[in-house]
């Protein structure tokens, strides 16, 4: 078992990417081609018993095909999102099922695991965090890609839909650990699954600081003169990210389950055991998910009961104000009407008296209106 001993070591960096930084992750992938070529093939390679077969060119699918058949050991292929001209080649060389082809070049599927015959086809939502300054109603707080995986007895082919999810850097860590690539397709099938789900939890974790910064902003005081109940459009906008979040992790959980009991052909006996830490790693990642859904709809609850708090308290001070106005529209009302015989039109005080009579009743409203709390 030494073989396998550092396989979380090999297939993980040893830090983790920090989206709170501005340092580049190692999933940044650059997609950088020639314009000019035909193909969608990022890397093709051939790897017996764990080392990658250098030549003085790099081997086209074909004839990394036609090398492992001969002579053993596994092709890898790479490819970033291929029309169906440049990905329908490949499909015949390596016999793919035409419905695996289809999702594979057309993407924005489940993600799933499916047997054709004898190749697994695997599909991953991979989640990138995008950086922002601050939180807005219009903030894009993750970005979504795919990876797709053809898996077979001598062949493994990467499809990639996406500016993020890169699985350069994960190829680069594996060819440093030949006891690990020497397990065949099935290594890298567990290490690209294993690179995904690192992913959702980098992403998990900067999610959680964007939650916390919108719940802080909701439950403190606001200052003199600010008004609550103006986080609904950022809340209602993190939620939609959560769901998108959601969408790429909770499908994944059922294949990786699958991949780590159920006895496969394809997948090594000691590789399969280690879908199972992946699995519980999505599994954690699927609970905090739902409890940011759950969480997200809470504060938004709390929001708007803000919101109408505060509606209720504008109306108590309008309506305690017009009760004070009524006072003196009713005396001078009732003494504005032109009438002869009125009581104490003729008095020589009756005009300072009605004036502090309104004074004096409309200050008395106003003390118990304001130990009250409505004013």
């Amino acid at each position: 078992m030494s073989m396998i001993r550092d396989l979380r070591a090999a297939v993980r960096p040893s830090l983790r990417p920090s989206f709170r930084k501005n340092t580049t992750p190692y999933s940044t992938y650059d997609t950088t081609r020639d314009p000019s070529a035909s193909t969608a093939v990022v890397d093709c390679a051939v790897y017996r018993d764990g080392r990658r077969l250098e030549g003085p060119t790099t081997p086209t699918p074909r004839e990394a095909m036609l090398e492992v058949r001969e002579k053993g050991g596994f092709a890898w292929i790479g490819l970033h999102e291929p029309t169906e001209e440049e990905f329908a080649g490949i499909a015949r060389e390596f016999g793919l099922h035409p419905l695996a082809v289809e999702d594979a070049v057309h993407a924005h599927q489940r993600p799933k695991l499916e047997r054709y015959d004898d190749t697994l086809f695997t599909v991953f939502k991979t989640i990138h965090y995008v950086e922002h300054a601050e939180l807005t109603a219009t903030s894009e707080v993750v970005e979504t890609g795919e990876v797709m995986c053809f898996t077979g007895r001598d062949f493994v082919i990467t499809v990639r839909h996406g500016g993020q999810g890169s699985l350069r850097g994960l190829r680069h860590r594996l060819q440093e650990d030949p006891e690990l690539l020497a397990k065949g397709p099935s290594a890298v099938l567990h290490a690209v699954a294993d690179h995904v789900v690192d992913g959702y939890i980098a992403v998990a974790e900067a999610v959680q600081d964007d939650i916390d910064e919108v719940e802080i902003d909701v439950f403190s005081t606001p200052a003199k003169g600010g008004r609550r109940g103006s986080d609904a459009g950022r809340i209602y906008q993190l939620k939609r990210e959560v769901l998108e979040f959601k969408r790429a992790v909770s499908p994944l959980l059922r294949p990786m389950q699958l991949l780590s009991e159920r006895p496969m052909r394809l997948i090594d006996p000691d590789i399969q055991k280690y879908f199972r830490d992946v699995a519980d790693h999505l599994a954690r990642v699927q609970e905090e998910v739902i409890g940011f859904d759950e969480l997200l709809n809470s504060i938004l609850q709390a929001n708007l009961a803000q919101a109408t708090v505060a509606q209720n308290e504008d109306m108590r001070k309008i309506t305690s104000w017009a009760a004070i106005i009524a006072v003196p529209t009713a005396i001078c009302g009732i003494y504005g009407m032109n009438f002869d015989y009125m009581p104490e039109l003729e008095w020589k005080y009756g005009y300072p008296l009605v004036l502090g009579l309104i004074g004096a009743v409309c200050f008395s409203i106003h003390r118990i209106l304001k130990r009250n709390g409505w004013l």
